[in-house]
C-alpha cells in the first residue's frame, strides 16, 4: 500500500506563499504604461532624428519640405566643416566649464556644511540672502555686471566667464549641499567635535568623503548650465574668445546660413558633451538628488 503525503500546513505565525502570477501575461495597466512611455520616447527623439538626417544632406537637399526625408545623397562634409569651425570653441568651453564647475561645487559644499551643521547667529538670514541670488534674472543685472567687469579689468573670454559662473552657481550649489548635509546624522559631527576636530578638519576628514553623491549632482548641474549658457557668453566674450554657444550661433547665422546640414552637425557636436555626461552619470544624478531628500 502506497502512502500519500500531503503538504504541511503553514505553522503558527507563518504566512502562506502568495500565488504567483502567470508569466507572459500583461495587464491592461502595464500595457498602457508601456505605450505611454514608448510614445513619449518617440516624441523626444523626433528632433534628434531631424538633426541627424539633416546633418548628412547637401545644401539643395536640406530644405523644410524634405525635413523628414532621408538624404538623397549622404554627405559627411558637413561634419568636417562643423568640426573645423567649432573645435577651438569646444576647447575653450572645456577650459571654462571644468574649473567653474569644480570651484562652485567646493564653495557650495563649504557653505552648505557651515549653514547646516556649524550654525551661527543669523545663519538662516545668510542662507536666505544666498538663495535670493537664484531669483534675480540675469538680464536685470547685465549692465551693472558689465560695468563691474570693466572696472576690475578682467579680459573678455574664459577668465571672466569662469568667475561669473562660479558666482552665479553658488546659490544652487549651496542649496543642494545644505539639504544633503541636513540628512547627515548629528552624532557623526558631534563625535568629530569630541575628538578635538575643528570646523575645517571635520569638513575635510568627515563630511567631504561622504559628499560624493551631492558632488555628482552639482557637477552635472553646473557643467550643463555653463556649457549651454549663451547670455554671459555674448556679453563677456568675442567670437575668437567665446565658448561653443557663440561659435554655433555664428555658424548658423554666418556664411553657412543656407547650408542647414552644417548647422545641424554643429548643433550635434555642441550638445554631445552634455549628452555623454547625462548618459554616463545619469543614475548617480538621480541618486544624489534623492539622497538629500530623505531624512533619517
Amino acid at each position: 500500500m502506497t502512502a500519500t503525503t500531503t503538504p504541511a500546513a503553514p505553522g503558527v505565525g507563518e504566512l502562506a506563499p502568495a500565488p504567483r502570477r502567470p508569466k507572459g501575461r500583461f495587464s491592461a495597466a502595464r500595457t498602457v504604461r508601456y505605450a505611454i512611455l514608448l510614445f513619449s520616447l518617440v516624441i523626444v527623439l523626433i528632433p534628434v532624428y531631424v538633426l541627424l538626417v539633416t546633418s548628412f544632406k547637401g545644401p539643395g537637399d536640406a530644405t523644410p519640405t524634405r525635413a523628414w526625408a532621408l538624404p538623397q545623397l549622404w554627405i559627411a562634409d558637413n561634419w568636417i566643416t562643423a568640426w573645423d569651425t567649432l573645435a577651438p570653441a569646444i576647447g575653450r568651453t572645456l577650459q571654462m566649464v571644468i574649473p567653474a564647475s569644480i570651484i562652485s561645487a567646493f564653495l557650495g559644499s563649504m557653505n552648505g556644511f557651515v549653514l547646516s551643521r556649524w550654525s551661527f547667529r543669523g545663519a538662516n538670514v545668510v542662507f536666505t540672502l544666498i538663495l535670493f541670488g537664484m531669483f534675480i534674472p540675469y538680464q536685470a543685472v547685465m549692465i551693472p555686471l558689465n560695468q563691474i567687469v570693466l572696472d576690475i579689468g578682467l579680459p573678455n573670454g574664459v577668465p571672466t566667464l569662469i568667475l561669473l559662473h562660479v558666482i552665479y552657481g553658488i546659490p544652487i550649489t549651496t542649496l543642494i549641499f545644505r539639504n544633503y548635509y541636513e540628512s547627515v546624522p548629528h552624532e557623526l559631527i558631534e563625535a568629530a567635535r569630541m575628538d578635538g576636530a575643528g570646523m575645517l578638519r571635520t569638513y575635510a576628514w568627515v563630511v567631504l568623503p561622504i559628499s560624493i553623491p551631492s558632488f555628482v549632482v552639482v557637477l552635472i548641474w553646473q557643467f550643463t548650465s555653463a556649457w549651454n549658457d549663451f547670455l554671459f557668453a555674448v556679453f563677456f566674450s568675442t567670437p575668437n574668445t567665446g565658448p561653443v554657444t557663440v561659435a554655433l550661433n555664428n555658424l548658423a547665422n554666418g556664411a553657412q546660413l543656407q547650408n542647414y546640414g552644417v548647422s545641424m552637425a554643429g548643433a550635434l557636436f555642441a550638445s554631445l558633451p552634455t549628452l555623454l555626461v547625462y548618459i554616463i552619470l545619469g543614475k548617480y544624478f538621480v541618486g544624489g538628488l534623492m539622497s538629500g531628500s530623505v531624512k533619517g
